[in-house]
């Protein structure tokens, strides 16, 4: 397991309190889950996704990550509608290990209301939460 100082916390996410990750990217919301998720959940073995269409409300559970240690649940940080899946984590459930905030990012929103983005955690807000 990670010490917290070596959690990759990067600056241009924000974080729910249940260790998912949200970035704006255009009029979209790109979703994952954190460094330390995967790091807590060890082996990603398994990620269930929903379909492209479905819509959701913020805090809505959309999928699991199944690892050789647990399942768990992934919510949604914003509300609205999946416009794309990563199809990669397939064949690839390891991209949530290695790369929690590139290949293995989960969904893309077309999110209804982004100003709920305004009430997620920043990473030093995050890093508190950590520290419990």
């Amino acid at each position: 397991m990670k010490e917290l100082n070596e959690l990759i916390l990067p600056d241009d996410v924000k974080f729910t309190d249940e260790h998912e990750w949200a970035r704006v990217e255009g009029d979209h919301v790109r979703v994952g889950i954190s460094d330390y998720a995967q790091d807590q959940l060890g082996d990603v073995v398994f990620v269930e996704l929903p379909e492209v269409g479905n819509s959701f409300k913020k805090g809505d559970e959309f999928g699991t990550v199944e690892s050789v240690k647990t399942v768990s649940e992934i919510y949604m940080p914003v509300s609205g509608e999946v416009i794309a899946i990563n199809e990669e984590l397939a064949d690839h459930p390891e991209y949530v290990n290695t790369e929690p905030y590139g290949k293995g990012w989960m969904i893309e929103v077309n999110p209804s209301d982004l100003s709920e983005m305004d009430s997620l955690l920043d990473k030093n807000a995050y890093l508190k939460l950590l520290e419990g």
